[in-house]
């Protein structure tokens, strides 16, 4: 029996994923203030957010964010601060963040998928562009592609975001 190249490609991605949000959650150590499950709030950042699809630019400007419970399309909010899975002792600014704030300023909507066990959403869709058996969203910063989701990455003000419609290796 031989598996689909699509197939393959699915399970590398799944399994680089698996890996990355893994090796984040073991070398993060939770702080005294994710442990009493108290959180402070995250201080705004501006970063500059460049969406892409596979048509083109879908957004690209300068984004006010913070680290907040994001809302995609089909629902299930959930917290994106930054210490999701103990990535990071103290909250901040999140791509994800940035993501739901861009949505809501411009009037696009962005989907994904909540993975409960690295507490972080897969982005599938933004503005209707939804990825397919070839393509993903990547997410970086600063022109490097993140180790971790999108809810566990913690940016600094300034920082260029990028989700960019991607073909599978």
């Amino acid at each position: 029996m031989s598996i689909a190249p699509t197939t393959t490609r699915r399970r590398r991605v799944l399994a680089i994923a698996a890996t990355a949000g893994l090796a984040g959650a073991l070398a993060a150590a939770p702080s005294a203030t994710a442990a009493s499950g108290a959180r402070a709030a995250a201080a705004p950042v501006t970063v500059n957010l460049t969406l892409t699809g596979p048509a083109g630019v879908i957004f690209d400007g300068d984004v006010t964010t913070d680290g907040h419970t994001v809302s995609p399309l089909t629902g299930g909010a959930r917290l994106c601060d930054g210490t999701n899975l103990g990535a990071n002792p103290a909250p901040g600014a999140t791509p994800t963040a940035a993501l739901d704030d861009a949505a809501d300023a411009n009037g696009f909507d962005w989907d994904g998928v909540w993975y409960a066990s690295f507490e972080d959403y897969l982005v599938t869709s933004i503005d209707g562009f939804t990825q397919d058996a070839d393509h993903f969203y990547e997410i970086s910063v600063n022109g490097v592609a993140t180790l971790v989701g999108g809810c566990q990455y913690v940016l600094d003000e300034g920082d260029e975001v990028a989700f960019t419609w991607t073909e599978f290796a």
